[in-house]
């Protein structure tokens, strides 16, 4: 029970992550390899407001939120739109993305180190116990677990409900038959990878509570985002939060019962088993 508990509070907090990248890669049809640093951004803001002014996180989010999704709307502007409008296919594209996103990972990577140093930051923010099921927590992982289920929740719904989130699964589906049907496709994916970017800085505040963090461990965060992506399916919120899931219990079993080293090994192994048996993801549709 212990570790399943743990792991759920880890999964939690890995769901938040992986959303971002598939509202960028699923809709926008950007495989944005910048989006761990994006993360790291939302936690040194987190970190600095909670040292400099005693600001809860939990409060830092509504600032992080709107400055990530304007900061991911005018990267998507500036530098995104013009491979989307001259690529000539989705594998052109992807390739295009793949490249200038690199490159802005280092870009973002160098700025922090500027502004922030290369030194590990971290902070005790309800860093107390709780007793659950018999067992003992930190307080922090339960509330960032809380506050990924009541965002991931929001999401699905605001998709599944919403005029402009069922525009937006209309995109991810069928881009161009979107289009015949009056869906300004290229304002939504605009809308789509600065949403993903807001959750992602959202995700990066939240796991600031009780992850140690620096300029470069963004890299990290965006493989195992791409690695939830592609286990759940691309564009399917509930493979995403399945997967994600499934991650952070698959850690923490290796972490407690084998070799916390193992743990990143355990992940890809269980991207390969899904790749070799059911490439499209676990919500995934045959062919995409």
């Amino acid at each position: 029970m212990d570790i399943l508990i743990t792991g759920l509070f880890l999964g939690g907090a890995y769901a938040l992550i992986a959303m971002g990248l598939n509202l960028q890669y699923g809709i926008a049809r950007i495989m944005n390899l910048a989006n761990g640093e994006m993360l790291v951004f939302g936690g040194f803001a987190a970190f600095w407001m909670y040292t400099a002014a005693q600001v809860s996180p939990l409060l830092t989010v509504f600032l992080v939120a709107p400055a990530a999704f304007a900061m991911n709307w005018v990267i998507y502007s500036v530098m995104l739109r013009p491979l989307v409008r001259r690529a000539r296919s989705r594998g052109q594209l992807e390739v295009d993305a793949i490249l200038a996103t690199f490159g802005l990972s280092f870009v973002s990577v160098g700025i922090m180190l500027a502004l922030f140093g290369g030194d590990y930051f971290n902070y005790s923010y309800l860093a107390r116990p709780i007793t659950l099921a018999g067992d003992t927590y930190a307080l922090n992982r339960a509330t960032a677990f809380v506050a990924a289920v009541l965002i991931c929740a929001a999401v699905y719904l605001w998709l599944n409900l919403s005029r402009p989130g069922l525009s937006i699964r209309a995109i991810a589906v069928a881009p161009d038959s979107a289009r015949l049907v009056g869906i300004d496709v290229p304002r939504l994916a605009a809308l789509a990878f600065a949403l993903g970017g807001a959750i992602t800085a959202t995700g990066g505040a939240l796991l600031s509570m009780f992850f140690t963090l620096d300029a470069s461990t963004g890299v990290i965060f965006t493989l195992k985002a791409l690695v939830i992506v592609i286990m759940g399916g691309v564009g399917d919120v509930r493979g995403t939060i399945v997967a994600a899931l499934a991650l952070g219990i698959l850690e923490t079993f290796v972490a407690a019962v084998i070799d916390p080293g193992l743990t990143l090994a355990a992940a890809y192994l269980l991207f390969i088993v899904i790749l070799l048996f059911r490439p499209q993801g676990l919500f995934g549709r045959r062919g995409a």
